[in-house]
């Protein structure tokens, strides 16, 4: 018996991204002292305040079924958080709590789009991008940013793709490139799903880690609430990553059609964790800005050691976890980079075009080693790049 062609289907034919991924894992499981700069996870755990926080919930025994939506608080708790951040009106109705950002993207695309619907998503991408919009039966379409234009999307380019699409989604500040949507590219975005008639689906994972320019919710634009939805997660910002505590937010009569999908699918996220994340909540900005410190302290030890070779060249970061890096200069892909650094200094990176065409010759550096050790790899990439990019071969 065959599995279904929708599960069989979900990657599609490009790379799922893994690859360098998994076999960097299969080394340091052999022994070997690898510096990896792949995923964003921490090099912190989460704080042992908020595992606090899980004991003592569950210890008093809110270890049961929780309610489908989310408990009231912590609704409450999230609709505050959006209101106070962006200025938009939000109560509890409008926010479905689900088992981390990824579950949110999952029940977003189900709001949005029928079998069939083109669903556009920008390129460079977050790995499970187009398998989540093919999960629900939709057509995966990506729409170039290119880095000629800084990987911010071109309304221009925007407006030709949406031509008979369902939706569209972005994900600023941006995984993987590091790059933050700027005023006039969210105003252009949201010209182009109010003239074609776009569900806009807004990853807004990184909100708390900007470092250049200003986070824009284009929920916030005149207009928008209505045919926005927002992708929200504690993952990032809290240190959070493996509780699995996420949500959407959108229209009521939206978020309450996604009950229904939460009690079909998921059945809500356990109660211990939704406690600890309303008292992560109450921890506040200067919480949030302690967990994304240092990921903006290495991107100025980045910043700084590129700042002395003429072979690498940064895109921006301005926000995230992540730097991305234009290799083409070595004579390399993304891919061929990535693997041969892996090879040679057992440092790493993932390939550009594990996010997409428009990302081909570059890699991302994920932030996310102790300063020290970060500063090492960092270097020795650069010294990498440099000997790649003088050697014959590369010419």
């Amino acid at each position: 018996m065959q599995p279904s062609t929708r599960i069989r289907t979900l990657t599609g034919t490009e790379d799922d991204g893994w690859g360098l991924f998994i076999r960097a894992r299969s080394m340091i499981a052999a022994g070997e002292e690898v510096l990896e700069l792949t995923i964003g996870e921490h090099d912190i755990r989460t704080d042992p305040r908020i595992l606090e926080a899980i004991f003592r919930s569950a210890r008093d025994g809110h270890t049961g079924y929780a309610m489908v939506p989310g408990i009231p608080k912590l609704r409450e708790a999230v609709a505050k958080r959006l209101r106070d951040r962006t200025g938009v009106p939000t109560t509890p109705d409008n926010i479905l709590i689900t088992p981390g950002g990824q579950a949110a993207l999952f029940a977003s695309h189900h709001a949005a789009c029928d079998q069939g619907d083109r669903a556009l998503f920008i390129d460079p991408y977050y790995a499970t991008y187009p398998g989540t919009i093919r999960a629900v039966g939709a057509e995966a379409v990506p729409v170039q940013a290119r880095p000629e234009d800084g990987f911010q999307p071109r309304q221009d380019v925007l407006m030709e793709a949406a031509q008979g699409a369902r939706s569209l989604l972005i994900n600023t500040p941006n995984n993987p490139t590091g790059v933050v949507y700027t005023p006039d590219t969210i105003a252009g975005i949201a010209e182009v799903a109010e003239a074609q008639d776009l569900w806009l689906i807004s990853d807004e994972v990184y909100d708390t880690q900007v470092w250049d320019g200003h986070h824009i919710s284009p929920r916030a634009l005149p207009g928008m609430a209505e045919r926005t939805l927002v992708v929200g997660s504690l993952s990032k910002s809290h240190a959070m990553t493996g509780s699995r505590l996420g949500w959407v937010a959108g229209p009521a009569e939206v978020i309450d059609r996604l009950i229904t999908l939460a009690t079909h699918t998921t059945y809500g996220v356990p109660g211990y964790i939704q406690d600890a994340g309303l008292y992560a909540l109450s921890l506040g900005a200067e919480f949030e800005a302690e967990i994304g410190a240092p990921f903006r302290r290495r991107r100025d030890i980045l910043n700084a050691l590129l700042a002395g070779q003429q072979v690498i060249r940064a895109v921006p970061a301005q926000g995230a976890m992540y730097a991305m890096l234009d290799i083409r200069a070595t004579g390399l892909t993304g891919e061929g980079f990535a693997n041969a650094l892996l090879d040679a200094e057992k440092i790493a990176v993932m390939p550009g075009e594990s996010f997409g065409d428009a990302a081909a010759g570059h890699i991302r550096v994920a932030l996310t080693l102790p300063d020290d050790a970060f500063a090492e790899a960092a270097s020795r990439l650069i010294r990498f790049a440099t000997a790649r990019a003088a050697t014959p071969a590369a010419e």
